[in-house]
């Protein structure tokens, strides 16, 4: 009896309805369909609601941590491009290595982001489709993470992160030409001091080009690595 009883203890509230309904054959038939559907059902539902949580990152550079997360769910192009180029160690010796400010700024209207990219070394990955901010629904505010681009069509591993909201970037918005907007993909949740302090930095190249004139730093900020969390 002991043996029995211990035996019992150990089964899970699932186990043991299972074993009721068992014990008493054809005679529960439709609580064994409403029992299957609880186990089967409802853990798919909850693999569905954890595979919809964002999935985060950190930027390690020179300076400190920079925590951001990928929307995967709502920009499944661009976000998983990004990974992509996480997975490869393309980020490894990367670099933030233009700041734009309402102080630098050569275009129309002014915005502001500190824009960074891959190690020089890496091959970009071919280019990805423009993914743009009607299709996502992520606008370009204080923190969003956003790819960088020329034509549309044409990103790749270059990315910048808003610092403020930034709505003429966003689709319809006048910054580019096309109207088209840039692809957002993200937002950094910790270390927008880190991204504040990269981007009050003045130290910039004397270059030729007159719309990047003043932007580009001299030494830009080291990214060491871009780690995916768990």
């Amino acid at each position: 009896m002991e043996k029995q009883a211990s035996f019992t203890n150990t089964l899970t509230s699932q186990n043991w309805m299972l074993l009721m309904i068992f014990s008493k054959p054809f005679a529960n038939v439709s609580l064994l369909i409403i029992l299957l559907s609880v186990l089967f059902v409802v853990p798919q539902a909850q693999s569905s609601e954890k595979s919809d949580k964002p999935q985060q990152a950190i930027i390690q550079t020179s300076l400190s941590e920079i925590h951001i997360e990928l929307y995967t769910n709502k920009a499944p192009i661009t976000a998983n491009n990004f990974i992509r180029y996480i997975q490869a160690g393309a980020f490894n010796q990367g670099r933030f290595y233009r700041v734009v400010r309402l102080d630098n700024d050569n275009g129309s209207p002014k915005i502001e982001v500190i824009q960074g990219g891959a190690n020089l070394e890496f091959k970009d990955f071919a280019a990805i489709n423009l993914e743009t901010t009607a299709q996502s629904g992520i606008k370009h505010l204080d923190g969003t993470l956003s790819m960088a681009r020329g034509e549309p069509n044409s990103a790749t591993s270059m990315f910048f992160i808003c610092v403020g909201p930034q709505p003429s970037l966003d689709f319809g918005g006048t910054r580019n030409p096309d109207g088209q907007g840039f692809a957002t993909f993200g937002k950094v949740i910790k270390g927008m001091d880190i991204v504040k302090k990269i981007h009050r930095i003045k130290d910039a190249l004397d270059v030729e080009d007159e719309y990047v004139k003043g932007q580009m730093l001299s030494n830009p900020i080291k990214i060491q690595h871009i780690r995916l969390k768990p």
